[in-house]
């Protein structure tokens, strides 16, 4: 309870109002999944058109606008839609306060989404010129409308998506450490866990759909998943074991993933989905050079991801700020 007196009227005037619900619930999980969905297939196909444009880079440079621009579109979608009046989202980009994290990260995310549209309608125009003879007359008519997006574009366009995508990865942990009351988001440590969910995401989603590509290439994204798994599960476990160490509070919000708690046994499959199984995956999938066991952990890893996400989300929620 937070409570002082207004020296002209000797009143006293307290906060202690309770909060009877959750009030960032699934939307806010699916929004953050999506959103390292979006930005990860980013980060892992940029290093791919790097080290493997030789192998990959079609089919890369193809997917990668098309399965980012439709996830970023979820996230800015449920945005959206959690917001207490949607329909004056557009006061951020005509009045903007850039001392926000939600502007600062509204506007670099709607940019951000905008090179990635660029970078799909110069990928869908080559496919459409690829199979020109089986495309439709008005496909075709939009190819040609769409000569002037020039294949050169899309190099300098993906400098710039990779930049970006960085504070539009993290930009979310920021509007979590400014909740103060929750003592469990910490801006530093969510800065980290977004990243990693990126990273852990992308490499999955390239896993699933590079079922042709050579052992080389998916050991990379093997590592790259198991990786990313293996921190940010330390992390986790690091938080579980000593975070009451750091407060009262946080110790009271980890009796809801303890044992006997009402949240631990999805804590626990989110943590085996995403990040113990991929990594148990991942090891043997190296040792014995089989690929096939990869598809497996990608699957598990972008599932459990967001069981893991939603539990962080919810339990801060859960102890009264009174």
């Amino acid at each position: 309870m937070v409570e002082h007196t207004v020296a002209a009227t000797n009143a006293i005037v307290t906060l202690d109002v309770p909060i009877p619900e959750v009030i960032w619930g699934w939307m806010i999980t699916l929004n953050m999944w999506a959103k390292s969905i979006g930005t990860g297939v980013v980060f892992i196909g940029a290093y791919l058109l790097a080290r493997y444009n030789d192998k990959v880079g079609e089919e890369v440079k193809f997917w990668m606008p098309l399965i980012s621009f439709v996830f970023l579109n979820i996230f800015l979608l449920f945005t959206l839609l959690d917001l207490h009046q949607p329909l004056r989202m557009w006061h951020i980009f005509v009045y903007p306060h850039f001392t926000s994290a939600i502007t600062v990260g509204a506007w670099m995310a709607t940019l951000f989404t905008g090179i990635i549209f660029i970078m799909m309608l110069i990928a869908l125009k080559n496919f459409a010129k690829k199979h020109e003879d089986k495309m439709p007359r008005f496909v075709r008519e939009l190819t040609k409308k769409c000569e002037v997006l020039s294949d050169s574009l899309y190099s300098p366009l993906l400098k710039a998506a990779v930049v970006l995508a960085v504070p539009v990865t993290m930009y979310t942990a920021t509007i979590m450490g400014e909740a103060t009351a929750r003592e469990l988001w910490q801006t530093p440590t969510e800065l980290v866990q977004m990243m990693l969910a990126a990273l852990l995401t992308g490499s999955a989603v390239f896993l699933i759909i590079g079922g042709k590509w050579g052992y080389e290439i998916k050991r990379d994204l093997a590592i790259i998943l198991g990786v990313s798994a293996f921190l940010s599960f330390t992390i986790y476990m690091g938080e579980y074991y000593f975070g009451h160490m750091k407060a009262e509070e946080v110790a009271a919000i980890l009796a809801y993933v303890k044992e006997h708690g009402a949240y631990h046994a999805m804590f626990w499959a989110g943590q085996w989905l995403a990040f113990i199984i991929p990594m148990i995956l991942v090891y043997f999938s190296l040792k014995s050079r089989s690929a096939s066991l990869l598809y497996l952990a990608s699957v598990s890893a972008i599932v459990g991801l967001y069981i893991t996400k939603h539990v962080w989300l919810i339990i801060p929620q859960l102890l009264p700020l009174s």
